[in-house]
């Protein structure tokens, strides 16, 4: 029970972060192309990868700590931390071919599941 507090309440803060990453980047770049989610999907993917490293190689970063930074933080965040760290243990196992169909099928895939959900909803609301 802990562990799933902490987990709420670092992914509270991580989800409060991209809004104001968001913000930011909205007034200092524009609204022309989405620089704020650009930025905390890679801000994400490299900190998931520094967390998930030293919790692995250290003693500095506990099982609970560890959840609380990469399911809460880095899940409030961005969830491509989450995706782009499974990719990467691919890869690092030298299992090419796999990785390569996940990050095809979770990049395809979900362009085609949010465009049916566009149309779905168009249809529900009768604006498409």
């Amino acid at each position: 029970m802990t562990q799933l507090l902490w987990i709420c309440l670092a992914g509270a803060v991580g989800t409060g972060a991209r809004y104001g990453v968001g913000l930011w980047a909205a007034r200092a770049f524009g609204t022309a192309f989405p620089y704020g989610t650009l930025a905390v999907n890679l801000v994400g993917s490299f900190l998931i990868s520094v967390v998930l490293v030293l919790a692995v190689s250290t003693e500095h970063i506990g099982p609970t700590l560890r959840l609380a930074l990469t399911t809460g933080f880095m899940g409030g965040l961005t969830t491509y931390s989450s995706f782009n760290s499974e990719a990467l243990k691919y890869f690092d196992e030298r299992a090419w071919g796999m990785g390569a169909v996940y990050m095809l099928t979770t990049g395809g895939g979900c362009l085609v599941a949010g465009a049916l959900g566009v149309v779905v909803a168009r249809r529900l609301t009768g604006t498409g």
